[in-house]
């Protein structure tokens, strides 16, 4: 049975539907995307929320079942407040992938904080990517999108599979994301990595 949301955006009034189940967790998934070629006014509007809410990260993760401990985590991310759930869900009708999280912060915060995450890197090139070169962001999060593009464009290519491809990844990232040192740069392991390749070489 198709559900429906009616969400209104200053003097427009969109109706969606086949909007996601909830699983037992309180997660949401999603099935098919909304036609982005015909609604170009919730396009407009997801680009310029995406401006003020949402972000492209791309973060180091030790793992220690990867051949160098690290592991290139990149994701888009909107978080809103539990009030605006509508608002996420749209989001997410919208593109048809990506998960909604919650987290059940503990501060002065009298609402939850939830998380939409596009992790997967198939949806991120074939769906996120796209969307936002048709549809450019305006602020200065234009400038990390496109550090993003790189990234994925370097893991898609396997170069996250050697030091080198590492490390050239962690110096885009540091000129992303408030320009935050790399903590995979700055580790011990990777310098005796480095050193050790470059000595075979």
């Amino acid at each position: 049975m198709l559900e429906y949301l009616v969400v209104s955006f200053g003097s427009m009034v969109y109706l969606t539907h086949s909007m996601p189940r909830k699983n037992p967790q309180g997660d949401s998934r999603i099935g098919k995307p909304d036609n982005q070629q015909e609604r170009p006014e919730i396009a407009s509007w997801i680009c310029g929320f995406v401006d003020g809410e949402g972000c492209f990260s791309v973060s180091f993760i030790r793992n220690k079942t990867t051949s160098f401990g690290w592991q290139v985590f990149p994701e888009f991310v909107v978080t809103q407040g539990e009030k605006s759930r509508s608002a996420l869900e749209l989001i997410q009708n919208f593109f048809g992938c990506g998960r909604i999280y919650v987290n059940r912060r503990h501060d002065n915060h009298k609402e939850m904080l939830l998380r939409y995450c596009v992790r997967s890197q198939k949806d991120l090139r074939e769906r996120i990517i796209p969307f936002f070169q048709k549809y450019p962001l305006q602020t200065y999060k234009v400038k990390d999108f496109q550090q993003f593009i790189k990234i994925l464009f370097l893991m898609e290519k396997m170069r996250h599979k050697t030091v080198h491809g590492l490390k050239r990844i962690a110096k885009i990232i540091q000129e992303m994301n408030r320009k935050v040192p790399s903590r995979f740069l700055e580790s011990s392991e990777t310098i005796r990595q480095t050193s050790a390749v470059s000595f075979r070489n």
